[in-house]
Formats: C-alpha cells, structure tokens, sequence
C-alpha cells in the first residue's frame, strides 16, 4: 500500500492525499508536479525511474488507511543525470 507521503522531497511543498499535484516513482519518491516535471524532466533523481501522478485514495478509505505524517526532505538538488555509456555498448 502507498505511503502516500505528505511532502515534496525537493522543495518541501505539502502534498495531501487528495494532491493531483503529487509525482511518484516506484520506490515512491515524492516530488510535487513542478519539481518533477520542471527540475527533473518527469525523471526521479533518486533512482532514474520515471515519475508518474500519485494515485488519490478514496476519502472514505483514509480513515482506515491513513496516509503518512512522515516528511522525506532532501533539499534542491540538480537533476538525475543517466551515465553516458562507453562507445560500443548498444
């Protein structure tokens, strides 16, 4: 189940559970949509996986399924760079 994480990663921004501003990744790195889509190219920094729209849980699930108070806040920090390959590698 999602974490559903209250904040983003970079800029600190709040993200509640019904935020159609909140990007994940697989790992469920947290990034609100303009860091993710201005900073990042829609590309974690974290891991390089692709960064996706957080999924909303129904309200009347979050009482049962609360989502998280923990806030990850790692700073502003540059863009995932993907490792260039040596030449001959396809």
């Amino acid at each position: 189940m999602l974490e559903l994480r209250p904040n983003c990663e970079c800029c600190d921004a709040n993200l509640p559970p019904a935020s159609d501003a909140a990007r994940i990744c697989t790992f469920e790195h947290t990034f609100c949509a303009d860091c993710a889509d201005l900073r990042f190219g829609e590309t974690c920094p974290d891991c390089g996986g692709g960064l996706v729209a957080r999924p909303i849980r129904p309200e009347g699930q979050l009482h049962r399924y609360p989502a998280s108070l923990r806030r990850v806040y790692r700073g502003q920090r540059p863009a995932w760079v993907q490792p260039e390959r040596p030449s001959g590698w396809a």
